[in-house]
């Protein structure tokens, strides 16, 4: 079971925030947009492939990679709560799906990305939400978590060298990005 009641948070925090940043639980569209920055800079040009974005939000990856010109020939988007993928069809234009990744079937895709989609999430929950993703990509999985001690609270922290040992049974090259932003590190799994 997830740390609190996801669907409950994020329709507490579209309801306070409305359709922002904020209203996906990040402190502002500049942190949010770093850590976009990071995702893509780990994908590189992903014009020829299908991308998933697991968690989705209200479209905001979808609408920085049309801003930075590098929009995938397919996206879609899965998002757990209802709002987010209402909001994310009509600002995308694209697939959105109400899915729990934890336990529903997800697509296959060249990529998947996933930006705070595992902020809640236990360890259990954690590992089984990478690779669950990871075998569902043909080329690769990049995400981003928070960085520090866990500890108690709603959010999951995590340290880089914690996710090396949970992606080893994955049996894949695993590449950490840091230092783009103070508290937050990006995880790339490469097929």
């Amino acid at each position: 079971m997830a740390r609190i009641n996801q669907k409950a948070f994020y329709q507490n925090n579209y309801e306070t925030y409305g359709v922002s940043a904020e209203g996906v639980a990040w402190d502002s569209p500049q942190t949010q947009k770093r850590r976009f920055s990071a995702i893509i800079s780990c994908l590189g040009d992903i014009k020829n492939n299908t991308l998933v974005d697991a968690g989705c939000g209200f479209g905001d990856f979808y609408l920085y990679l049309k801003e930075k010109n590098n929009l995938p020939k397919t996206y879609i988007g899965l998002d757990l709560c209802d709002p987010m993928v209402k909001e994310a069809k009509i600002r995308t234009g694209c697939k959105i799906v109400q899915r729990n990744i934890l336990k529903q079937t997800i697509p296959l895709a060249d990529w998947y990305v996933a930006s705070g989609s595992m902020n809640l999430l236990t360890r259990m929950e954690t590992r089984i939400f990478i690779q669950r993703c990871f075998e569902k990509s043909r080329k690769g999985f990049v995400f981003n978590l928070l960085c520090g001690k866990e500890q108690e609270g709603e959010f999951s922290y995590w340290v880089p060298h914690d996710i090396l040992e949970l992606c080893r049974p994955l049996g894949v090259k695993v590449q950490i990005k840091e230092g783009y932003m103070e508290g937050d590190f990006t995880v790339v799994l490469r097929v």
